[in-house]
């Protein structure tokens, strides 16, 4: 007996390495079929070969950037039909590019490609940077509202004066104004689960959840492709949107360490709100399982208010795929004499790396301003591991200790601005649906770098001898984590 079992072990064990081995070379061919990033194959590559059956599960639950195929074709079609729309917003504005200095003509095109919106003059833009003020004009926004208020965030988090935007909100639901909240599944999680949801809806205001998580449907949509865009849309007229989620900052995540977070947000009179407005409208018809075309025919139609070159820059890991990674780094070599960055999660490829470095080795003055303290730990420790070669190459590495700085921005020779979502990340650059605006325009910019030198002075510049010296163990840390960003 102790012999027959003996065998059939030894049996089983000579079947685990073929079983290996042939999961390998299937995931193998997996990957060359879909002709993934040199860095993202090898690293998945390597998983696999590791732990095969773990490496497997973790590849079908975040490998893929994929929404979910019945997600994806509602996409697909409806794309077609807000292509018809965007086609006839590209020759209506065409005549407005030519107001365009010739440096930015380029990266206006580059932006409106692939089904995206134009460039367009007339606009009042203005830049706001204290969050309890944005938020009580938030609610002074709603209280004048006369026809309908569309909001799009990542995150509503509960508690302080985020609460008094949503009483604010019923208020106007229940004079009649029409209401539409679209909020992303995973970031607003609690406040999904909230009693909030039905007071609006018991109000009139339609609520709407984004890329809702469903465990049963992991192996056909990944999980983390979340809705990142922050849209306020007042009478289809005025759009807010920036860093800033629906949140107060003396409240939100306050057990993390890192202080309050810091955020600024873009007031938009003129034409380009219409844009913002035809983003919303779109993203709503994805999200929302009873409607099954985009019906929105016609976007509305804004009066010129200012002198502002603007447009509004959407980008999403199924339409307008990898468009937003061409932009920045268009943009970074376009770089003549001054390049900023502002962003609280610095993870970008090496191609990013490579141009970043290239502009502060022809010249450019490359600042890059990232927060002192970060609430995700890895994130923080991957991005250390790119600053010996950017300060080697002469980019100069400010760390901000004024609380979690949230704000988003490029700035680009103080003559044109990136302003929104988007952090300089991979999660930004390949997974989230982000939106930002672009902005043609030396007094706004003089503005933004107004703000960029608040920043500065609550921040350490990195000195490149001492960081040099930082003990090895931390070396490794910070590699070790880099290795885990091609994954995202």
């Amino acid at each position: 007996m102790a012999f027959i079992f003996g065998s059939l072990f030894g049996f089983s064990l000579i079947w685990v390495p073929i079983i290996h081995i042939v999961i390998v070379l299937l995931f193998g061919i997996h990957l060359i079929s879909v002709r993934r990033q040199v860095a993202v194959a090898f690293s998945w590559f390597l998983i696999v070969i590791l732990i095969p059956i773990g490496g497997v599960a973790l590849y079908i639950l975040i490998g893929e950037r994929s929404v979910g195929r019945k997600l994806t074709c509602k996409i697909i079609r409806m794309n077609r039909e807000y292509e018809k729309i965007t086609e006839t917003m590209r020759q209506q504005f065409a005549p407005d590019r030519q107001k365009l200095p010739v440096d930015g003509r380029a990266l206006s095109l580059l932006a409106e490609s692939k089904n995206g919106s134009p460039v367009v003059a007339g606009n009042k833009i203005e830049l706001y940077t204290d969050s309890l003020k944005i938020l009580q004009n938030f609610i002074d926004e709603i209280n004048q509202a006369k026809n309908s208020l569309h909001l799009e965030f990542y995150i509503w988090a509960l508690g302080g004066d985020a609460d008094r935007v949503g009483e604010a909100l019923i208020a106007a639901a229940k004079r009649g104004v029409k209401c539409r909240v679209l909020l992303d599944s995973l970031g607003s999680k609690d406040w999904l689960k909230s009693q909030w949801p039905a007071r609006f809806r018991s109000a009139g205001i339609k609520v709407a959840e984004a890329l809702p998580i469903q465990i049963r449907r992991f192996q056909f949509r990944r999980a983390d492709l979340r809705l990142h865009r922050k849209i306020f849309v007042i009478d289809g007229a005025i759009v807010w949107t920036g860093s800033m989620n629906l949140v107060d900052p003396r409240t939100f995540k306050q057990d993390s360490g890192v202080g309050e977070w810091v955020d600024a947000m873009v007031r938009i009179e003129g034409p380009v709100a219409a844009q913002f407005e035809l983003t919303f409208s779109f993203d709503w018809s994805v999200d929302d399982p009873s409607i099954t075309s985009f019906k929105d025919h016609e976007p509305p139609i804004s009066s010129r208010e200012g002198g502002v070159l603007a447009q509004e820059f959407a980008s999403g890991p199924v339409y307008r795929d990898d468009i937003l990674y061409q932009v920045l780094l268009s943009a970074i070599m376009d770089a003549r004499e001054e390049l900023t960055i502002t962003t609280p999660y610095f993870g970008p490829d090496d191609g990013l790396i490579q141009a970043l470095m290239a502009a502060a080795a022809r010249g450019v003055r490359v600042t890059l301003i990232v927060p002192k303290l970060n609430d995700s730990t890895l994130v923080a420790w991957s991005s250390k591991s790119f600053y010996e070669d950017l300060m080697n190459s002469r980019v100069k590495i400010a760390e901000f200790h004024g609380g979690l700085l949230h704000t988003k921005s490029l700035l680009i020779d103080k003559r044109i601005a990136i302003f929104g979502s988007v952090n300089f990340d991979q999660r930004s650059l390949r997974l989230n649906f982000e939106i930002s605006l672009i902005v043609y325009n030396v007094d706004f910019c003089a503005k933004l770098n107004k703000l960029i030198e608040s920043y500065l002075a609550q921040s350490d510049y990195v000195d490149p001898k001492v960081w040099a010296k930082r003990p090895v163990w931390r070396r490794y840390l910070e590699n070790a984590a880099h290795l885990t960003s091609p994954l995202l």
